[in-house]
């Protein structure tokens, strides 16, 4: 039976017992009432009730909110050591307003549909809403697999399709374009991208520590991937010779400083998009009026040029998907783009090799009939 105490004139302290925790202690439901006495014993019962039908997780769950889980995912990715600034930031303006307040056992899929709708009357793509989700499926998982359970299910929440998968891509002369128009800081993070492909979170998470210059290697250990798998990021001559120009600067201006990719004596590069807007614009990468136009290239197509240079430059799939980090092969091609060029390039290389057959065959007619007619000859001599 619940206990109940006194704590004041229509106040209440209900403690219902749910069991002993792994340490061999009690663990106990706490909540103050405010009423009657018999308030409270309603109160208690209820709870005693939803434990012995459901058990203890369900009634610790009963005071849980979204909002609350969300919190626990923002403090989970800062425990883990991950970025948890874009988590943060959706989880403020989009899925607090929309579920915050609701309790977990509350949630339906009607209530998700609800919120896709919504987001796509503002405008919000698919791509976008999936990512959005994807943070409140992580939150209801991780509260699933906590022990005990602080969540008894997880609700079913759709992915949507998703057909505005981008492809831009880099080619040599806009690289080069832009590189021309960036300023100082923020051209080796330009060159590092477009020559490794790596992801931008990568990169600009780079230690010195990770760069060996002798063996000419970028090591990414676990849990400095998106993946958590290592990786090993092989540096081509020109790159080379940027890392050792930039720890010499770094040597020379900040010497304590960690990251191969600093500003301001020092700090860390988070953000440089201001920068690169401007650079487009001088770069002519730009659709648009001032206002309302925006850049026709994005960082993360640099990704995509450095999966496609690779594969050009003939080094094999499987190879550049270990140097791209990409997991999964189904992810790689969607990196690995074939475009326009790509398919006159074949069909030239196809016209090539079949003017060599054609050689070849006309060659061997040739030396057959030379043959025959030898063979005639010599018959008539005989």
């Amino acid at each position: 039976m619940a206990q109940i105490i006194a704590r004041g004139r229509g106040k209440w302290l209900v403690r219902v017992f749910l069991g002993r925790g792994s340490d061999g202690k009690p663990v106990f439901k706490n909540r103050t009432i405010t009423g009657t006495k018999k308030d409270a014993e309603n109160w208690g019962n209820d709870r005693e009730r939803q434990r012995d039908t459901f058990g203890a997780a369900a009634v610790q769950a009963l005071d849980l909110t979204i909002g609350g889980l969300l919190d626990d995912l923002i403090a989970d990715y800062r425990i883990n050591g991950k970025r948890d600034d874009r988590c943060e930031s959706i989880a403020r303006r989009f899925l607090k307003p929309a579920f915050g307040k609701m309790r977990p056992v509350e949630l339906t899929t009607s209530d998700i549909k609800t919120y896709i709708t919504e987001r796509q009357e503002s405008g919000a793509t698919n791509a976008t809403i999936n990512r959005e989700l994807a943070f409140l499926r992580r939150a209801f998982n991780l509260a699933a697999n906590e022990e005990p359970p602080r969540v008894m299910k997880v609700p079913r929440i759709p992915t949507l399709a998703e057909n505005n998968v981008r492809k831009g891509f880099f080619e040599d002369a806009d690289y080069r374009a832009l590189m021309r128009h960036l300023p100082e800081d923020v051209k080796p993070i330009l060159a590092f991208g477009y020559l490794t492909g790596c992801r931008k979170g990568e990169i600009l998470g780079l230690r010195w520590n990770q760069v060996d210059l002798t063996e000419g290697i970028v090591r990414l250990n676990p849990g400095e991937t998106k993946n958590d798998e290592p990786r090993i990021i092989p540096l081509v001559a020109d790159l080379l010779a940027m890392l050792d120009i930039q720890r010499a600067k770094r040597d020379a201006e900040c010497p304590d400083c960690q990251w191969v990719f600093f500003h301001d004596g020092g700090q860390q590069w988070r953000d440089f998009r201001e920068s690169w807007k401007t650079a487009c614009k001088a770069a002519g990468l730009w659709q648009g009026d001032d206002k309302t136009g925006k850049p026709t290239k994005l960082f993360h197509d640099l990704r995509r040029s450095g999966v496609r240079n690779l594969v050009r430059a003939g080094v094999p799939e499987k190879v550049a998907q270990t140097i791209s980090g990409h997991k999964t092969r189904a992810v790689f091609e969607r990196y690995n783009i074939v475009d326009e060029a790509d398919l006159k390039r074949a069909a030239r290389q196809l016209g090539e090799y079949l003017k060599r057959q054609q050689l070849q065959t006309d060659s061997g007619e040739s030396h057959t009939i030379v043959t025959q007619t030898e063979e005639r000859a010599a018959s008539r001599v005989m």
